[in-house]
């Protein structure tokens, strides 16, 4: 059965006439019989009379619901696709684990709060890996840092970090290149960002190569800092909200390192859902800089 062929008889049922289910959908009225017709041929039944106007036969009354809700589901799934309508579907969205872990909590309950009809699906990883994602559609869009290497996408800048040194409380300056070069570095795995600024930064302090224990989550590495295994690089915001419950604060670093820009990265609005479209219309615009405070760079 054609879509259209179920779209003119419900206009003939709910009208009961073939002339005006033809003015309706802007046809002629032997287009319209055709396809009524055609549709009887298919099913084996005669769905419309044809004296006195037209009425339904009870194959026809049976039809009848069937073809509306087929229609409507044809008709919200172009409108989903195109980014029409109401939004609703699942929406996937990647992160990085430090901007899931402070930034993302506000803009998902508001977003859930004004579209409760889409479901929401957050997946953390390192940059590469988010960027994987994008690239064979398991993810609808995703928080990144650094350059974006896919060509074509959307790219909004969204957040304005500052890097800190994430240090025990008894570190209360910055370590001397001596103290770097004996010293573990927790990060996340390879591909993650921040883990190249740690290099960025120990290079600029004269120490050739880091020692990094890789870890899965903000809090694993935060608990080791604060037993004095070594610093980590993160965030001002995710040691402002966390480091205090664990002994740790945050170490300011050199502006090369410490400003880094978290860019949301989309496909083209060609490809985009009403989900994805109404999500990045909740975007905030990125500050002119990060308020989170740090102490201030001195050298032990």
């Amino acid at each position: 059965m054609q879509l259209r062929s179920l779209r003119l008889f419900v206009a003939v049922a709910r009208t009961g006439s073939f002339v005006a289910a033809a003015a309706s959908a802007h046809t002629v009225q032997s287009n319209v019989t055709a396809h009524v017709k055609k549709l009887e041929g298919e099913l084996g039944r005669r769905l419309l009379t044809r004296a006195g106007g037209a009425g339904l036969t009870p194959a026809g009354r049976s039809l009848l619901g069937y073809a509306e809700r087929l229609l409507a589901l044809h008709d919200g799934a172009v409108a989903e696709v195109r980014g029409e309508g109401e939004p609703a579907g699942t929406l996937r969205i990647g992160a990085m684990e430090t901007t899931a872990a402070v930034r993302l909590p506000p803009l998902l309950a508001a977003f859930h709060e004004h579209y409760p009809a889409v479901t929401l699906e957050l997946i953390t990883g390192t940059t590469a890996e988010l960027f994987a994602g994008l690239a064979d559609g398991a993810l609808d869009g995703a928080f990144v840092a650094g350059e974006v290497p896919l060509s074509g996408y959307r790219v909004s800048e969204v957040f304005h970090e500052r890097l800190v040194l994430a240090a025990a409380l008894t570190q209360t300056h910055l370590p001397d290149p001596g103290r770097l070069a004996s010293s573990a570095f927790m990060a996340f795995r390879q591909g993650c960002s921040y883990r190249q600024r740690i290099e960025l930064f120990l290079a600029g302090e004269g120490v050739p190569a880091a020692r990094i224990f890789e870890f899965g989550t903000v809090d694993a590495m935060l608990g080791c800092v604060a037993a004095g295994m070594g610093f980590a690089m993160l965030p001002a915001t995710v040691v402002a909200a966390r480091g205090a419950g664990y002994g740790v604060h945050g170490l300011t670093l050199p502006e090369d390192v410490a400003s880094v820009v978290t860019r949301f990265v989309a496909p083209p609005e060609a490809a985009s859902s009403a989900a994805l479209t109404a999500f990045m219309a909740m975007l905030p615009a990125p500050p002119d800089s990060n308020a989170a405070a740090a102490a201030p760079t001195m050298r032990a």
